[in-house]
């Protein structure tokens, strides 16, 4: 009976709004992370109409998506130090530093003891590299939650101490090459998953949308909750696959260069075609390496004991101590997983460039906040969201793609990129005032 008339009120109260707004109700989709969306899309349709159609070409489209994952990836922790309404100005500098160690490891220290090319080596120097930035987080993380140091302090001065270590690691040296194992980790065409398997990718994830939401709603049953409509659920069914599908069809359109397929065809004794051999890229393993991280960060921050508490610490620190959650101790598990998430993108990194620069990194900290805030991170703590913040580094990286197509100049880039930072924190102003 009560459900009945629960019901009955949504309903009425739902007649009450305009179009879209009753739209966003039945769907309960984010409106600024659709805005951001519309705003990405302008983006792209304006720069490819400048550039003569080369940036919404499959090609740029690709590239785009490898060039983001170490910054969405980071993008993802930014999200939770932020929302503990504290700060991380180091995150360029210890993907830096980690790179160079594990540069050094594969090329210099294993070597010696493995030979080059060993089975093991990637895995060794992936795991050295985790460790080494679980570490520099805990560090950084016990400093600031333990000590009471502000977090931009402690991290302003990470920025310039692990850019300092980075350099005494080899004395300013550049170390080449990477094993090529670990090389797949770059993306290219050996570190893509061709044509075939993502497909397979694809179908996993619209049958993974589609089971999200059939789970989603049984829950709500089961508790009672107001349920979405039919229509909404299949809508967002539709479109989410629809988008998953669209993904991959893009990334097998992107051929792999000419020269290397006819290496290829004459390895394996293919015969060339006269238009050429053409071997689809697929989706890039850096680009599954992201969704993944993204995936787990998501169920970390929503699903999770640890997550409710990052949150109820953003919204609330006074609280949340009385509340009896040892806040010192999330803080500092958090800053712990942003120096592995930096791991991760330092291997991406390293992966793609096939060498550890000391330039390495630089300004990747402004880009990954950047990513964060316009992504709906509120820097006045509490509120964010994970995908948010993956298509805020999606976004980044397309300013930097379309002016570099453009031929614009590096210095105007960074003026594009601080401006835009400017006006996603004064509409994320807007909206809290709206909001409260």
């Amino acid at each position: 009976m009560s459900n009945s008339v629960t019901t009955a009120a949504d309903m009425a109260r739902s007649s009450e709004l305009g179009l879209v707004a009753r739209f966003f109700k039945a769907t309960e989709l984010d409106p600024r992370l659709l805005g951001m969306v519309l705003a990405m899309l302008i983006i792209w349709v304006l720069f490819d109409v400048l550039s003569g159609g080369l940036f919404l070409s499959p090609r740029n489209l690709w590239n785009l998506s490898v060039q983001s994952a170490s910054i969405a990836i980071m993008a993802t922790g930014m999200v939770l130090v932020i929302v503990t309404r504290n700060i991380d100005l180091s995150v360029g500098s210890i993907l830096g530093f980690v790179g160079m160690v594990m540069g050094a490891a594969q090329a210099e220290w294993l070597p010696p003891m493995l030979g080059f090319e060993n089975p093991s080596t990637w895995i060794i120097t992936l795991a050295l590299g985790l460790v080494v930035g679980a570490v520099i987080g805990g560090m950084q993380g016990f400093i600031i939650a333990f000590l009471g140091v502000p977090s931009f302090i402690v991290t302003l001065g990470g920025m310039l101490v692990w850019r300092g270590a980075a350099w005494w690691v080899t004395s300013g040296r550049t170390v080449a090459p990477m094993d090529s194992t670990f090389r797949l980790m770059g993306g290219g065409p050996a570190g893509s998953i061709g044509e075939t398997w993502s497909w397979v990718v694809g179908a996993l994830a619209c049958l993974g949308i589609i089971g999200l939401i059939l789970n989603g709603r049984r829950q709500r049953k089961r508790f009672d909750f107001p349920l979405r409509p039919i229509w909404a659920e299949g809508l967002l069914a539709i479109v989410g696959s629809a988008l998953a599908l669209g993904a991959v069809a893009i990334a097998n359109s992107y051929p792999w260069p000419a020269p290397i397929a006819r290496q290829y065809a004459e390895a394996h004794n293919i015969p060339l075609p006269d238009g050429g051999l053409f071997i689809a890229h697929g989706i890039a393993i850096p680009v599954l390496m992201a969704v993944g991280v993204g995936i787990v960060m998501t169920f970390l921050a929503k699903r999770t004991r640890f997550g409710r508490y990052v949150f109820a610490i953003g919204g609330d620190p006074e609280a949340a101590e009385l509340a009896g959650i040892n806040t010192k101790w999330v803080i500092m598990k958090v800053f712990i997983l942003m120096g592995l998430l930096c791991a991760i993108s330092a291997a991406i990194s390293t992966a793609r460039l096939n060498a550890a620069t000391n330039a390495q990194g630089t300004l990747d900290e402004l880009l990954t906040i950047a990513a964060a805030v316009i992504g709906g991170t509120s820097l006045a703590g509490g509120i964010g969201t994970i995908a948010g913040a993956m298509l805020g580094a999606v976004m980044m990286q397309s300013l930097s793609s379309g002016m570099v197509l453009l031929g614009l100049d590096s210095p105007l880039q960074s003026i594009v990129v601080g401006i835009v930072l400017v006006i996603a924190v004064w509409l994320d102003t807007i909206y809290r005032r709206r909001m409260a």
